[in-house]
């Protein structure tokens, strides 16, 4: 019940205030753009992948939990750094996990405190050729009963 009466009175003041934030709508004819030069959107450019999971809690204890993957490392050699993040709250933000640098990643399975991921990465051999391989790994964490996120995770192989 509080969780509603919250959501309702951060609606009322969105609703209330929205006009005062509300764009001003585009003239008509081209619009000259200039860059956005702050660090947060060099940051947030990066950003290539989104995966929201969905099955992480029930009702008030709920974890906002989300993959993502960044470019940044070599395109040729596994060029996507993967993440986990849980949300812990406005002040706080995310807990945020590096699980891999990939090509590619793939939610197969996913359940409270777990999710098995498809990845597909390059790897090199002795004689320095570049080759491609999938496999699967599993992430995991304990599920906390008070929706705060883990302290750890845990990454493993799997078959």
């Amino acid at each position: 019940m509080k969780r509603l009466s919250t959501l309702l009175a951060g609606g009322l003041l969105l609703a209330t205030a929205a006009p005062a934030f509300a764009q001003q709508p585009a003239a008509p004819g081209p619009a000259t753009l200039q860059p956005l030069t702050d660090d947060y959107h060099q940051y947030t450019a990066s950003v290539t992948d989104v995966t929201p999971l969905t099955q992480q809690g029930e009702g008030e204890h709920d974890l906002a939990v989300h993959l993502y993957g960044t470019t940044g490392g070599d395109p040729a050699m596994n060029g996507l750094y993967t993440y986990i993040a849980f949300y812990q709250s406005p002040a706080e933000g995310y807990r945020v996990f590096q699980i891999g640098d990939f090509n590619t990643f793939r939610v197969v399975n996913e359940r409270k405190g777990s999710i098995l991921l498809e990845i597909s990465e390059n790897v090199i051999d002795g004689e320095g050729n570049i080759g491609h391989r999938s496999r699967r790994i599993s992430v995991s964490w304990t599920p906390p009963a008070n929706g705060i996120p883990p302290a750890t995770i845990s990454v493993t192989p799997a078959t």
